[in-house]
């Protein structure tokens, strides 16, 4: 069996492209499975606007099914990236996660990857010098915990 592995970002930047984004970065990291790395800025302590559109298109995707009648994204799996500079970032990811999962996306243990910097301050992700140690050990934790899930839905997927 193919055991290869994709990845997706959807980054919720609220920067337009091609300014580079924190958020984009981030998530970037963590490009290592068949999964959707769905990154938001944190904004005013909640997910950015795009996400929440992003959340509300993903929601349409409930009525559409397979070939054996299973919702489509069924068998994906998701992981939730969080970035900015202020609190809020273990809210976030748990609105995401939920909504993630709601929509037929499997979600690992631990599968959040987030940075806060100091709250109302320049520094951004993308103004680091590297990766900080403990969302290094974030980032290689959902990476791998997501690629273990992928790999066991590509081989046994969800029964329909």
């Amino acid at each position: 069996m193919d055991t290869r592995l994709t990845a997706l970002m959807i980054n919720c930047t609220l920067k337009p492209s091609p300014e580079p984004s924190s958020t984009g970065l981030l998530g970037g990291h963590v490009l290592e499975a068949d999964i959707v790395v769905f990154g938001t800025p944190t904004w005013m302590g909640q997910h950015s606007s795009v996400a929440q559109r992003v959340l509300e298109r993903l929601d349409a995707e409930l009525s559409e099914q397979d070939a054996s009648g299973r919702p489509i994204l069924f068998d994906r799996v998701a992981i939730p990236v969080v970035v900015g500079n202020e609190d809020g970032a273990h809210h976030i990811c748990g609105i995401l996660a939920q909504a993630l999962s709601d929509v037929g996306f499997t979600i690992p243990a631990q599968p959040s990857v987030y940075w806060n910097g100091a709250a109302m301050q320049k520094v951004d992700f993308k103004d680091l010098d590297g990766v900080p140690d403990a969302v290094q050990s974030a980032i290689h934790t959902a990476a791998a915990n997501a690629a273990h899930l992928s790999r066991l839905l590509k081989e046994q997927p969800y029964a329909s």
